[in-house]
């Protein structure tokens, strides 16, 4: 969780930085220029669930689940800006959220995966 939250939180930075997107409403905005909320608390919540539910599936169904997030995704980001808690530059590209969140899951997953006690357990 804290490896998902370290990387959502530079990848947040760096992508406000470059003028992409902002986060017109978040918590300590003259602190920090990016959500704080969601990724110090939402991301890490989600990341557990998917993590959780992508040890008890097969590499497919695992690929599919990650699909299914890649679309809900930019769909969710939308209801953000409709609310007033995210914006997006001209420049983006929802298509941008759809592979990031993707290859974000997958990276996620095989650091955990690479890291975690069971896969260093050798099985007899």
């Amino acid at each position: 969780m804290i490896f998902s939250s370290w990387l959502g939180t530079y990848l947040d930075l760096i992508l406000v930085e470059k003028q992409l997107y902002s986060f017109p409403i978040r918590p300590l905005p003259h602190i920090f220029s990016i959500n704080i909320a969601f990724t110090l608390v939402l991301l890490p919540i989600a990341t557990a669930c998917f993590l959780c539910f992508a040890e008890k599936i097969t590499k497919a169904q695992r690929m599919a689940l990650a699909l299914l997030l890649g679309f809900v995704m930019p769909i969710s980001e939308q209801v953000a800006e409709k609310v007033g808690l995210f914006h997006h530059s001209s420049e983006w590209s929802h298509l941008y959220s759809f592979f990031g969140y993707i290859v974000f899951m997958w990276v996620v997953y095989k650091f955990h995966h690479l890291y975690s006690c069971k896969s260093r357990i050798k099985k007899h």
